[in-house]
């Protein structure tokens, strides 16, 4: 009985003088006035404030996934009423042509045609928005993808990188063949069949497809295009341009990359699941250089839900 006295309080003895470090590992959070916690409050705030944003990131996550749903939805009502489901995809097309310029009247006022918009719930519904080639492209590009074909815009530049004029091309049978949703046409040939950029590229092609049309400029000339304008971000645009050529040759020729800077719902779903990503990672690092490097128990998300759901489950 002695005995197990005596080891009964060596063994209390030993937990009182074990080390601060070996009693903090199992207490998370360790107390405010702990000088050990005092030493590291600018990990703790950068902790804390990764946290929030993590939580932030993630209603934003939740607010444009909702979004982009919305304007699918949306997209589907009117590609489901103008676009003939089982057609061949000139048909597609030339249906979305004709429904833009002899469609059932839209708004005329309400919104200013000057700016850069990007909503194809605002691109399909105003006239003056339908009547810009960069937000006639942004319509008919929405409205083909929905309809199931791949499309991406496509810039007409200059020399100096300025966008002239803003068209489409569309996969059909193998060819990205050119289509000008602001002059409601697909480019031909003096044939009748329909031309790539790189046959629009060649003057004479050019000039006996656009010749006929109307009030076309003849400065819409395909020797320069790009599918991303870059250069609007000035010295660094052209310098990343170059490092995403190396990098990921063809990255801007696909039909992702043009919903990406035509769809702004769609936009804000990338950009948020990219942000949750990098906020998940950043998170996963301070927490590792707090533990191995700092010292600083943390608690598992699981540990914490665990936890809860047994206070949860002990109070009923």
């Amino acid at each position: 009985m002695i005995e197990d006295r005596s080891r009964t309080s060596s063994a209390v003895i030993s937990a009182q003088q074990e080390p601060d470090s070996a009693v903090g590992t199992r207490r998370w959070p360790r107390p405010v006035q702990d000088p050990h916690v005092q030493r590291h409050s600018l990990f703790r705030a950068t902790w804390l404030a990764v946290n929030v944003l993590l939580v932030i990131a993630l209603i934003l996550a939740a607010y444009s996934t909702a979004w982009e749903f919305s304007t699918r939805r949306y997209l589907k009502g009117f590609s489901d009423a103008i676009v003939p489901a089982t057609s061949p995809g000139d048909e597609k097309i030339e249906a979305i042509l004709n429904w833009m310029a002899h469609g059932p009247a839209r708004r005329t006022s309400g919104v200013d045609a000057a700016q850069s918009d990007r909503d194809p719930t605002d691109t399909l519904n105003y006239d003056a928005l339908l009547q810009v080639c960069g937000t006639a492209t942004n319509a008919f590009i929405n409205l083909v993808d929905t309809g199931g074909m791949q499309v991406r815009r496509l810039l007409l530049v200059d020399s100096r990188q300025m966008t002239k004029h803003v068209v489409a091309e569309v996969l059909v049978d193998g060819r990205w063949i050119i289509v000008d949703p602001s002059f409601r046409v697909v480019l031909r040939g003096a044939d009748g069949k329909t031309l790539t950029r790189d046959e629009l590229a060649d003057p004479k092609i050019f000039k006996a497809a656009t010749g006929n049309i109307h009030g076309y400029d003849s400065s819409y000339t395909y020797d320069r295009t790009v599918h991303i304008r870059l250069a609007r971000i000035h010295v660094v645009g052209s310098l990343l341009r170059r490092i995403l050529n190396r990098v990921a040759p063809g990255w801007e020729d696909t039909p992702s990359m043009t919903l990406l800077v035509e769809r702004e719902s769609f936009a804000a779903l990338v950009s948020s699941i990219l942000l949750v990503i990098f906020l998940i990672l950043l998170r996963a690092s301070l927490r590792w250089y707090g533990e191995k490097r700092l010292g600083l128990p943390s608690v598992r998300i699981r540990q914490q839900l665990r936890r809860a759901c047994h206070a949860f489950l002990d109070a009923t």
